[in-house]
């Protein structure tokens, strides 16, 4: 017989392993399906029809495969239809090769058989009337008896070859065809002769238990029996043949063949008897007047999800009882019998927080980078790298050790630690397990997959600790063939880590202490040798692996290995002849001068090593990844992490690196841009208790770990981290604000205000753990349990969360209800927790905390002999009149906290007692957590089927709840698990016909109070017939050729009412050498960051067609490198402002604007004669487009491109015949171009990165550039038609080190001056090449470069503007210079300089240096006059972002504020800087002018990050007064419409009045507390009409989608709620933040608001106050980020993330799109004329001249 494959034992569940039921491995035919079965409460499958050939199942799905089960028994749990017939066909193959088939069937009359088959007849209930003529006719007839009731079969395949084929041997079973009519609930293959009559428990006293032979029935095959009875009166056995039987429990009436061993049968030479009759163990029927009980089951480890009650353990029987002595069952209906928890899942795992659990040294990039691979505890997850999406691979019952990928990573493997210690292998793509296997060890070290995906090596320790290393066949596991071992030692050398070489599936390396070893796999035979490691014997390695880039044709001889060390050592090893070839110790920078010939000191401690072709990346002790060039001379790129680095992995293309820590920190770094990326945190230890934020959507975690973690849900993102040397127990979030409280193991409990990072409280009035935490719903009160026993109450409406009172003695001592040992009611009048005894539960005054009721829950059980007692408490959401119990006999109890009585209770909830339990919030569900599980219920229990159970965590699960709007589930325990909840909240919905969510889910369930209530919008009408032909218009993509078709200029929006009244050129090669990372200067130009991008299928109109024109454009882009042109002979001035070439006419002051770019400008170029203009624009790794444009006429004559990132230079020569750009770090390349046909000619491509380049001003063919140490020139050579440019390498003089040469310009014919980033100034001669002369100009960085005849102009970043007299420079040669010298420079002359507001960037001056234009990195552009010392600003703009802007009412200034604190006023039109207003280390976030139109009088008020209100006089320009009515940061404030006060909102959601005569506070609004003040407006309107007194109406709007409208008259001091607004939204997923909430009062009726914000659809809502409804609607394509209503044309303008500035009539829904902005519009405001339009992305403010629509 076969060798039979070691995971076979001790039983294989067919169906489980086989999946049948998705029938992708098994197959079936005809009437095949799934029901209920009542009488075992499990699914079974129902074979029907007219006969075998139509309607089947088969196992496997084609005759080509094998199931290769070598169990010599088959057990199959059928059922056949009483008259119908069945039939089970059986294909086994034996030891000689031959098949046989094995036929059972109703059908057969005798018994028949061939060489290769066998007929038995089996005899149903009906035919057992010719059962004695069958026994009588034939001895080698032996039919099967079966009644038609279920039947566990047991068939003896070993037994049945002996007996009817000549003593034929059983290899394994080959397939399993079962055909109707019959029913089947699974089927299982074992070695072992199985009882079905009880548990290993039941059987031991019988002297049954489990041996060598025999055993108990497992629980996946075990039938119900109710409490009392005996198995047999409801189900029968049959054993086939009967010399198979071997347990001594047959009846001996029906024994007519005697028991004997099979194997005596097998080594006989002759038949000693052949069975006659398969005896069926049967007693008499079940007793009508009992019922039967729930079917015990077990769960499946296949899957996440489980339904309980189709697969219920028998330590889970979930019993549902009244409150009576005896346990009562639910008499269920006929319509609720076949009813189950629905939707079918109820859960689904949406997204895991955690990393490792065993092992933090496995995490894998996939074959194309854009996807990691981790495992987290007994779960390995696939995370995308640029979304955080997850995939998981569930199916290990134990935590997670070692992970290994194939070549091209279609194929994982995983294995899990434990005392079974199983593999499996998956398909990665499909997610789904090929084949799992037991490795025989206590645990799995390391796992490698070849790169072929043929050979799979693990290495683990046996229970000898001993070695064990295996390597596995795997070739065909993914077309469903089997995996075999190919080759297995043991050894007692120790192994770290090992691989399999990509170059040869045979060849093996490892490492280990004190060794490294070469294996290779030969004749099925692993053999090793040793690498000689001379004098470093004594040492650990740490990791090893193969030196990347090398070919797979490669000589062996070439092939280069790399190991690390604990000690800091890299051996770099000669494959061929296991020697060391060289041995580098590594070192921490800043020891390597002092340590770098030492042999002794402390290295860095490596623990992981990976190479690729051009670099090596190291993760060491110390918590720094380090990037290396092969030869490891120095470290180019480091990043610092929180803990050690335990594996680092470079991706296939080598531009990122993963690293993960022993701290449980998953991220990578890329390292073209040099960014850090974090993927995942994690806690390192069991995550004991949680709470959520459901407004801002965080999670709250304390771990044993010691910290205290803020986690977003949506990002996965780790927020906040508090860390205590003690330990926190439980932690609650505030309902409304972003608080939250901890308690700690010492007693312990802190508050922390997470707005500002501040503890605002800590009290200390618990003697033992904190075990419970709770603050009251409506947010009054806060509430700790210690487990010492006693109960405080503080008051949270206070800052210092005073105490109110503490309670000695009432709550159960111990910390075994810790996190949640105390729960509080929704309407928080009542507070319950288990105690003072372990068997009562108290439900107290939860003001008072006097009691008010007590119940004993010990004594609800009479039939039990133990005292039950409480474990868990929780109040039913929806109705503070249930109170949950769980209770230690793994019980819920339903009590009544009115009365006490018992409700309602179910048994065995879990397989263990109930950890956690959480009602949702429409009453309609209940989940638990038990050991392992969680599980949803039907709250009522009145379902055939209340509950589904879902498993994944490897650990007991501490706490389990739903999340604020029912949308979710979160439990933790091992690690976070965020589930997505798939049932709709009934209760939360409106009706079928409403359209819109209430209030309850938009508020995320959270109460209010004194607020009117909402409305709830009805659904949308159809479209009006005016309507729809003006939406059916086909709306186009506007291209960015300049050439395209004329699109629409109009288009229209959906309106409802809701109430009766160009060709690019062909991409390159990039330098092959080393991957660049980016210069250290600051002259190199980077994209500003940028996540937005521009909707292609904007509407944008033509000029002549256009509702408003670009009128000006204020700023200028400091990002931007060389980006300022001035010809002072031509007289042409030209900037760039995000996306728009400005060109303007200094002296009127008027502007043109080149528009055809959609990214932010680079760079600009103006020809000799200023005729064309070039400028190239970019974004992060986008290809950059270069436009030609016609100075006169302002037209884009060309695009061109062709560097794949950002153009760092242009340059036209000096007659105008050619273009030079040269691209960035990432693609040094210097691309040679016609002006006249826009051709590129050629293209060099460089070593290093070029900052500058420049041509000849004499010679045309002449250029030069410069780069990191070097220096190229340039010569262009024209032979015909081709055009070539041959470039030469000058290395930097060593007199001025390692630098990077920044820029250049010429003088005369023969100089060049180069500048570098130490403020160097080289002089070169160009005949020559050679640096003559050198001096220090500077102390920063020189990026500007000009020279004019004698003069040499130098700007730099330390802001200084040079002006050196270079005369002398002339007269000297490179002879007659001896550099060597530390400064040459003695021979010029300083003649001036001016200190400026920012970093030189840009510069252009006329022929004699006397004036020119200078631009900085501040956003400005000064005219300097050397002859006069003065420097004038001519253009200025916001550096940083502006947050805000707005008109004076009388439209003669307007104010922007800005994130670096600035307050800048402008007037107008002339859009000339007034005043500039600064606050240092604070952020100006809102604006607004007073209603005063007198000079003297007119003042602006702005809001701070420090929660400040100051108030500017422009007249003195002086501030007059500064407020503090917030405690954060000020995020809107506007005056009242008469001008009296100023009402301003916090980021903390509080709405403070104050007068702005002398600032003080009148008034304090919290309805918004907890969410930030997005806006705040007022306008002058008699509220008589509304029904209240005031003269005026203001609103406010909150970021979590409120609004409220208020009436006021503040000469009174009166001020009233009128309406309040919630707005319904799903769950914002992203990661950003989601859009904000925008409402204004229509400008010519005030008693309409408009308001737009993140919501079901995207639209504009027009909300009537005075009918209390919505009555119209506008349908938008994009979110929108801002907008303003125009006081005439009923105008809106609207901006949104895709760049976007939509201008709207919204009476008919006709709008126009402008794209001029480069980033995403976050401001836009109308004049109050309505005449004129800001609009603001990012530092770039357009203004608009508005025609109408």
């Amino acid at each position: 017989m076969a060798s039979k494959a070691e995971w076979q034992d001790p039983y294989v569940n067919v169906f489980k392993l086989f999946k049948v039921g998705e029938w992708k491995k098994s197959s079936k035919e005809g009437d095949v399906s799934t029901y209920m079965d009542k009488t075992i409460n499990c699914s079974v499958f129902r074979i029907k029809g007219s006969g075998p050939k139509e309607s089947y199942m088969r196992i496997p799905n084609s005759n080509s495969q094998s199931l290769g089960l070598t169990g010599r028994y088959i057990y199959l749990l059928v059922k056949p239809f009483p008259g119908k017939s069945f039939m089970i066909l059986l294909e086994v193959l034996a030891e000689d090769g031959r098949v046989v088939r094995i036929s059972l069937s109703n059908t057969f009359k005798e018994f028949k058989s061939t060489p290769t088959s066998l007929y038995f007849p089996i005899l149903s209930e009906s035919d057992q009337d010719s059962v004695v003529k069958t026994k009588a006719t034939s001895k080698l007839q032996a039919p099967v008896c079966l009644q038609v009731r279920w039947t566990c079969l047991m068939i003896d395949l070993q037994g049945i070859l002996s007996t009817y084929l000549n003593h034929l041997y059983y290899s394994h079973l080959k397939s399993i065809k079962l055909c109707s009519y019959m029913c089947v609930k699974n089927i299982f293959t074992s070695d072992l002769q199985l009882s079905p009559e009880g548990s290993h428990h039941d059987l031991k006293p019988t002297g049954l238990a489990s041996s060598a032979t025999t055993g108990p029935m497992p629980r996946d095959m075990v039938f119900p029996v109710p409490k009392g009875r005996s198995w047999h009166d409801f189900y029968d056995y049959v054993r086939f043949p009967a010399e198979g039987q071997h347990f001594n429990v047959i009846d001996n009436d029906n024994n007519e063949a005697g028991s004997t061993n099979p194997t005596e049968n097998e080594g006989s030479s002759a038949v000693s008897s052949i069975p006659e009759l398969a005896e069926v163990l049967t007693q008499q029927e079940s007793s009508p007047n009992q019922l039967p009980s729930p079917p015990p089951c077990d769960t499946s480890e296949a899957g996440v999800h489980q339904e309980d009650d189709l697969c219920k353990g028998d330590t889970e029987e979930e019993c549902v009882e009244s409150p009576f002595q005896h346990p009562v069952y639910v008499s269920f209906s006929e319509d609720t019998k076949e009813q189950k928890l629905l939707p079918d899942p109820i859960l689904r795992l949406r997204r895991i927080i955690g990393f490792g659990g065993a092992t933090t040294k496995c995490a894998l990039w996939t074959r194309s980078g854009d996807a990691v691979v981790y495992p987290c505890h007994a779960i390995v997850v696939s995370m995308k790298i640029d979304c955080n999406e997850q995939r998981f691979f569930i199916g290990h019952t134990d935590k997670v050790s070692a992970l290994a990928f194939n070549g091209n990573s279609t194929t994982l493997a995983s294995a899990q630690t434990g005392n079974y210690c199983v593999v499996r292998v998956w398909n990665y793509l499909k997610g789904n397990c090929l084949a799992m296997f037991r490795m025989h060890t206590q645990s799995v070290i390391s796992l490698s997959f070849s790169y072929s995906g043929g050979f799979l090596c693990g290495v683990g320790k046996d229970s000898h600790n001993k070695t064990l290393v295996v390597v596995w066949k795997t070739a065909n596991v993914d077309k469903g063939g089997t995996v075999s071992i190919s080759a297995k030692t043991k050894t007692d050398v120790d192994i770290k880590t090992m691989k399999i070489a990509k170059f040869d599936d045979s060849r093996l390396v490892s490492c280990g202490r004190d060794n490294i070893r070469l294996w290779r796999v030969r004749n099925g035979i692993l053999r090793s040798c040793p690498i000689n490691l001379s004098d470093y014997k004594s040492m650990e390695f740490t990791d090893v692996v193969f030196g990347e880039g090398d070919s797979p044709d490669q000589h062996l001889a070439d092939r280069t290995l790399f190991a690390s060390s604990q000690s800091g050592h890299i051996f770099e090893i000669d494959y061929t002849r296991v020697v060391i070839r060289r041995v580098r110790w590594l070192f921490p920078a800043q020891q390597q001068e002092k340590l770098a010939f030492s042999k002794f000191g402390q290295g860095i401690a490596i623990n992981s090593i990976s190479v690729s072709s051009s670099f090596c990346a190291t993760g060491s002790e110390d918590g720094y990844l380090r990037l290396w060039p092969l030869d490891f001379s120095s470290v180019f790129l480091e990043a610092e992490h929180e803990g050690p680095v335990s594996v680092v992995s470079i991706s296939s293309d080598s531009m990122r690196v993963l690293a993960a820590t022993s701290t449980g920190n998953l991220g990578f770094l890329d390292v073209t841009s040099r960014g850090y990326s974090t993927l995942m945190r994690s806690h390192t230890e069991t995550v004991l208790g949680f709470s959520v934020d459901g407004i801002r959507r965080h999670l709250t975690t304390a771990s044993s770990d010691g910290t205290v973690r803020i986690w977003s849900m949506d990002s996965l993102h780790q927020l906040y981290d508090f860390v205590s040397e003690d330990r926190p127990c439980s932690v609650a979030f505030h309902p409304s604000e972003q608080i939250f409280s901890c308690g700690f193991s010492s007693g312990i409990v802190k508050v922390f205000d997470i707005s500002c990072g501040k503890l605002m409280a800590e009290h200390n009035h618990h003697q033992g753990d904190v075990v419970g935490l709770a603050f009251a719903p409506n947010g009054k009160s806060m509430y700790s349990a210690g487990s010492d026993g006693s109960l405080t109450r503080y008051n949270s409406s206070r800052k210092d969360n005073q105490m109110i009172r503490v309670v000695c003695g009432v709550v159960a001592r111990g910390t075994g209800r810790a996190p949640d040992a105390l729960t509080v009611s929704s309407d928080s009048c009542c507070l319950a927790f288990v105690g003072p005894s372990e068997y009562t539960i108290t439900l107290a005054n939860a003001l008072s905390l006097e009691e008010c009721l007590r119940v004993d829950v010990s004594i609800l059980d009479a039939e039990t002999n133990f005292l039950d007692s409480a474990l868990k408490v929780c109040f039913s959401t929806a109705s503070p009149e249930h109170l949950l119990v769980a209770t230690s006999a793994n019980k819920i109890l339903w009590v009544n906290t009115k009365t006490g009585c018992l409700l309602r209770q179910v048994s065995k909830v879990h397989k263990h007692w109930c950890s956690s339990l959480a009602v949702s919030e429409d009453r309609r569900f209940l989940v638990t957590a038990g050991h392992n599980a969680v599980k949803v219920w039907d709250y009522t229990m009145r379902l055939h089927m209340n509950s589904q159970m879902f498993i994944g965590h490897s650990q007991p699960i501490n706490q389990v709840s739903f999340t604020p709007g029912q949308l979710g589930v979160v439990s933790v325990g091992d690690a976070i698990f965020l589930w997505d909840f798939l049932a709709n909240p009934v209760d939360l919905l409106q009706p079928a016909a409403s359209s819109a969510v209430s209030e309850d889910q938009a508020c995320n369930g959270m109460p209010r109070q004194g607020a009117p209530t909402p409305f709830s919008p009805p659904q949308p009408l159809n479209v009006s017939a005016t309507d729809t032909q003006e939406m059916e218009q086909e709306v186009t993509a506007i291209g960015s050729d300049p050439s395209c078709n004329p699109k629409p200029a109009t288009s229209f929006l959906k309106i409802t009412e809701l109430s009766d009244i160009t060709n690019l050129n062909s991409s390159h090669q990039a330098f092959p050498g080393k991957k660049l990372v980016r210069p250290d200067c600051y002259r190199h130009f980077i994209p500003r960051f940028n996540n937005s991008t521009l909707d292609k299928a904007a509407v944008t109109p033509q000029p002549a067609e256009a509702g408003m024109q670009l009128k000006a454009v204020i700023g200028y882009n400091g990002n931007g490198r060389g980006n300022m042109v001035w010809s002072p002979g031509q007289g042409l001035f030209a900037y760039s402002c995000g996306s728009v070439v400005v060109v303007e006419y200094l002296n009127s002051g008027h502007q043109r604007h080149l528009q055809g770019h959609t990214e932010e400008i680079s760079c600009l170029a103006v020809s000799n004669d200023a005729k064309l203009l070039a400028s190239a624009a970019s974004k992060c790794n986008v290809r950059s487009i270069i436009c030609i444009w016609d100075i006169q006429s302002g037209a884009c004559l060309h695009t061109i491109s062709y560097h794949r990132a950002a153009v760092q230079s242009l340059a036209f020569s000096k007659d105008d015949a050619f273009i030079l750009s040269v691209g960035d770090f990432s693609d040094p390349v210097v691309a040679l171009w016609s002006s006249k046909t826009f051709q590129m000619l050629t293209g060099v491509t460089v070593s290093t990165p070029i900052h500058d380049a420049a041509f000849s001003p004499s010679e045309p063919a002449q250029l030069a550039c410069v780069g990191s140490r070097s220096v190229y020139f340039g010569l262009i050579h024209n032979s015909g038609q081709d055009v070539n440019l041959k470039v030469t390498t000058a290395r930097a003089p060593a007199e001025v080190g390692n630098v990077e040469m920044t820029a250049l310009c010429y003088h005369s014919d023969s100089l060049l001056f180069t500048a570098t980033n130490r403020g160097h100034l080289c002089v070169w001669d160009i005949k020559t090449q050679r640096c003559f002369m050198t001096w220090e100009a500077d102390e920063g960085e020189i990026g500007i470069l000009l020279c004019r005849e004698n003069s040499l102009l130098t700007g730099s970043n330390t802001h200084w503007l040079r002006l050196w007299e270079v005369e002398a420079v002339q007269g000297m040669t490179p002879q007659a210079t001896a550099l060597g010298t530390k400064d040459s420079g003695k021979s010029v002359v300083l003649k001036q300089e001016i200190m400026l507001d920012g970093t030189t960037v840009s510069a252009a001056f006329d022929n004699t240096m006397d004036m020119g234009i200078v631009g900085t990195t501040a956003g400005t552009l000064w005219y300097i006059d050397w002859l006069n010392s003065s420097s004038v600003r001519l253009v200025s703009g916001h550096k940083n972002k502006v947050n805000d802007l707005a008109f004076h009412p009388d439209e003669s200034h307007f104010a922007t504020c800005s994130e670096d604190g600035s307050l800048r006023v402008w007037s107008f039109p002339g859009n000339e800087l007034v005043v500039q207003f600064q606050v240092l280390n604070q952020s100006c976030s809102c604006v607004c002018w007073s209603s005063s139109s007198s000079k003297q009088r007119m003042s602006v008020a702005a809001g701070y990050g420090d929660g400040t209100l100051r108030i500017f006089r422009l007249s003195t320009a002086e501030m007059e007064r500064k407020l503090q009515p917030h405690h954060v940061a000020v995020t809107a404030v506007q005056y009242s419409a008469n001008g009296d006060v100023i009402i301003s909102g916090g980021k903390n959601g509080v709405i403070a009045v104050s007068s702005a005569r002398d600032g003080t506070t009148l008034r304090v609004f919290m309805d918004h507390k907890g969410a930030a003040i997005s806006t705040i407006q007022c306008v002058n309107e008699q509220c008589k009409d509304f029904g209240i007194m005031g003269n005026e109406l203001w609103l406010a709007t909150s970021v979590d989608r409120r609004v409220s409208v208020w009436t006021a008259d503040w000469f009174k001091y009166r001020c009233s709620l009128l309406d309040w607004l919630t707005l319904p939204a799903p769950p914002y997923c992203q990661d950003d933040s989601p859009p904000p909430s925008l409402a204004s009062f229509c400008p010519t009726d005030p008693s309409l608001v408009i308001y737009t914000t993140y919501g079901v659809e995207k639209e504009l809502s027009f909300y009537s106050l005075s009918m209390k409804t919505i009555i119209k609607k506008i349908t938008l394509p994009h979110w929108a980020t801002c907008f303003s209503l125009s006081s005439k044309s009923q105008l809106i303008a609207l901006g949104s993330k895709e760049r976007v500035l939509k201008l709207i009539k919204w009476t008919s829904g006709r709008f126009q799109d402008f794209v001029q902005h480069s980033d995403s519009l976050q401001t836009c405001r109308f004049s109050p004329s309505g005449t004129l339009l800001f609009s603001v992305a990012h530092n770039e403010i357009l203004l608009w001249a508005v025609q109408g629509l």
